[in-house]
């Protein structure tokens, strides 16, 4: 296929740009970001996924045109357990670039890659293109584009367009966590629970957790148990006392928290997962770093969200009223706001956050109503 023109690469990201900036949901945007993408550098393997920024985990993604569901159990021991290829994700996410070719960065030698050995190479595939989704020091997000042994190599236009892409995707993810709405109340307030056997097939589901994985954002073919189930079932793997967390955003707008570990003895243990409605801190922390704060402004936004007052924070933090103002003004500037109220409504009343402090519940997670007086 002929390269593409300069031109012709800044008028068709201009065109991403706008579906991006149309896009609400997660996997809309991933919709649109891998169409965009795959028009301007075509590919015959492609998918997008949305990873917790704090543990690297898939949430959810984009896979009708990704890998077929053999091969990821695989995939995800090399990803999330061994984590030591060349271009794993953890590599990609402490690199200054956010776009990378498996052939450059194996300088040529495909061979030398176990994800290449194990994965690429058996599906047929000579090449892989990976673009992160970065920003403020968080990842959110990963689109893969793998060309056949047949298919033209990708060339450094195909590099640029992908790295151009990046920044626009990934400030359109971000904002597409942060515009879901109010829990419309349609999953009970429990956990539930999914065990799977050695080989990480589906041995019995809770009818709760049922619920929770219809809600999980995944388009993808079969009936597999979601890649977000399966990525923190693989990395609790690991070792037998390893125990793996992620959080993933649901259809109907809420957080989701997943927790996984090892049940049982060798030499056929078994893989508990348990999902939920995220912990407040948890939520707290996910919805507060995609407003882009940092560290110490999400501390003093937290502190708010308790309705501490300005002395207060200072003394829980350690440093100056005066300080305080100086953050709660940056809080206000990149959240949108311009008052502590505005600040806990728009928090509270977009994302629906549980209160901060722990409320009573009963040993299968639900809110206890409080006894009379």
């Amino acid at each position: 296929m002929p390269a593409l023109s300069t031109d012709a690469v800044d008028r068709a990201l201009r065109r991403i740009g706008g579906d991006l900036s149309t896009a609400e949901a997660p996997l809309d945007v991933l919709d649109a970001a891998t169409r965009g993408i795959t028009a301007l550098v075509p590919a015959d393997i492609w998918c997008g996924v949305v990873l917790d920024p704090s543990t690297l985990l898939d949430t959810g993604g984009q896979h009708r045109n990704g890998f077929p569901q053999e091969t990821m159990p695989r995939l995800f021991e090399i990803e999330h357990i061994e984590q030591d290829d060349v271009d794993s994700l953890r590599a990609l996410a402490r690199r200054p670039d956010p776009a990378s070719l498996l052939s450059n960065s194996t300088d040529g030698d495909l061979a030398s890659s176990k994800y290449y050995r194990d994965i690429l190479r058996p599906l047929g595939i000579r090449d892989e293109l990976r673009v992160v989704l970065r920003q403020g020091g968080h990842t959110w997000g990963l689109l893969v584009l793998c060309r056949a042994a047949g298919s033209p190599a990708f060339t450094d236009t195909d590099l640029a367009a992908a790295r151009q892409l990046s920044k626009p995707a990934t400030t359109a993810l971000r904002r597409s966590l942060l515009l879901a709405g109010r829990d419309a109340g349609t999953i009970a307030d429990a956990p539930g629970l999914v065990v799977l056997d050695e080989h990480q097939d589906e041995v019995s589901v809770s009818p709760t957790a049922r619920q929770w994985l219809d809600d999980l954002p995944e388009d993808r073919a079969g009936s597999a148990l979601p890649y977000a189930v399966q990525a923190v079932a693989a990395r609790a793997t690991a070792t037998a006392t390893t125990q793996a967390r992620s959080r993933a955003r649901t259809r109907s707008g809420r957080w989701a928290a997943l927790h996984a570990w090892r049940i049982g003895p060798a030499p056929a243990p078994m893989t508990a997962v348990a999902i939920g409605p995220a912990e407040p801190g948890d939520l707290a922390a996910i919805v507060l770093d995609a407003y882009g704060l940092s560290q110490r402004e999400r501390d003093v936004a937290q502190q708010v969200l308790l309705g501490r007052s300005t002395a207060q924070i200072a003394t829980a933090l350690g440093i100056s009223e005066y300080t305080v103002q100086d953050h709660l003004k940056a809080v206000f500037d990149k959240t949108g706001v311009r008052s502590r109220r505005d600040l806990i409504s728009e928090l509270f009343t977009r994302h629906y956050l549980p209160q901060l402090a722990h409320p009573a519940t009963s040993t299968d997670g639900r809110l206890v109503d409080p006894a009379p007086s």
